[in-house]
């Protein structure tokens, strides 16, 4: 196939994919049209729930493996959409539609870069695709449940909307629910021990606690409580304030580590983290692929946002066209020369970095 039948198949492939409701945990229908992608090309595939995946037809389990991995489930169209979210539309340049940019392009293009080296004799990588569901909620059922069948990955490539810059790092995840106790009583009555009052102290505490290590390309952990909830009645003092906090943890703790931080340290009466499963992520920087794509001329950094990479215990690397400032937008879109570009700088990239 030629690249530019392959970039107009996957451009195609998009469109549909756009135009059929793929709601986190309700990805079957995407699923099939991946499925109809491989059969259509006539390559072997794999599919358990709403993930469907394939590794190269010359599959040599002496080699190491590179997964390229991306999402075709969506969040929910905001109340801002001035369009249709399931109509994909191409109007200057851009193709329209929910899903088009996080992470449609990124699948696709991918998934047109492993048809490409598909029937490939003489990689130094073996190839995995995993076109996968339940990102977009850090679902079980998504890349975590096939991380077991898959064979082992030594290396990774998340398809996320980066402009094509190399994302070497990503902050992992972790909430916690606190609890600011008090004593509960009548309004009208004298009560020195309010849960309200204390957790202005709490809130000033949380506010100013800095973690001391710094990662060079993920800077400081990011501490936000971003939910209070307290109170029933007016005329009642609670006994209690709850707090959710957000965490955005860099390269240099563990989750683990944070929670012990929080736990020893944080003025306040009840702290538990919701999961520590959503880990920060990060390649090597003299890893090949990284130094294949500086010298392609794409840029390293760090990202803050979340993907699949915390699911991954192998050296990972955040890559794909399209832009994070447009996801969970009104009208989202992405460049069509966004994915025929993206495709062709992955196919440039793995050839230098494995062949």
């Amino acid at each position: 196939m030629k690249l530019e039948e392959l970039q107009s198949g996957a451009i195609e492939l998009l469109k549909k994919l756009i135009a059929t409701q793929s709601f986190s945990k309700e990805e079957d229908k995407t699923g099939d049209l991946l499925e109809g992608w491989f059969r259509e090309n006539e390559m072997a595939f794999f599919r358990h729930l709403n993930n469907v995946w394939a590794t190269n037809k010359y599959f040599d389990p002496n080699k190491p493996s590179l997964l390229l991995n991306s999402h075709h489930d969506t969040v929910k169209p905001n109340s801002a959409y001035t369009r249709d979210p399931f109509e994909a539309k191409i109007e200057d340049g851009k193709l329209y539609g929910l899903g088009s940019n996080d992470a449609g392009g990124c699948l696709v293009s991918l998934l047109a870069t492993f048809t490409w080296y598909y029937e490939a004799k003489d990689l130094k990588y073996n190839l995995i695709f995993a076109g996968t569901g339940e990102e977009e909620i850090n679902g079980k059922n998504g890349i975590a449940c096939m991380l077991p069948k898959m064979p082992k990955i030594n290396v990774a490539i998340v398809g996320e909307p980066t402009l094509m810059q190399l994302a070497i790092a990503e902050k992992g995840l972790v909430v916690f629910d606190a609890k600011v106790k008090g004593t509960p009583s009548h309004a009208a009555h004298p009560n020195d021990n309010n849960a309200i009052y204390k957790t202005a102290e709490v809130l000033k505490w949380f506010e100013e606690f800095d973690f001391p290590k710094e990662s060079v390309a993920l800077g400081k952990v990011k501490l936000t409580v971003t939910q209070i909830n307290a109170g029933s009645q007016h005329n009642v003092v609670p006994g209690h304030v709850d707090l959710v906090i957000d965490v955005r943890v860099n390269d240099a703790y563990s989750n683990a580590e944070i929670e012990q931080i929080l736990q020893e340290n944080a003025p306040i009466d009840e702290i538990t983290a919701r999961s520590l499963r959503l880990n920060s992520s990060s390649i090597p920087p003299d890893h090949e692929l990284v130094k294949a794509g500086i010298s392609l001329g794409m840029e390293t950094y760090g990202s803050p946002t979340l993907s699949d990479q915390a699911m991954l215990d192998c050296p990972s690397l955040k890559l794909g066209p399209g832009d994070s400032t447009r996801s969970h937008s009104a009208d989202e879109f992405i460049y069509v020369k966004e994915i025929e570009e993206g495709i062709e700088k992955y196919i440039k990239l793995l050839d230098k970095a494995f062949r």
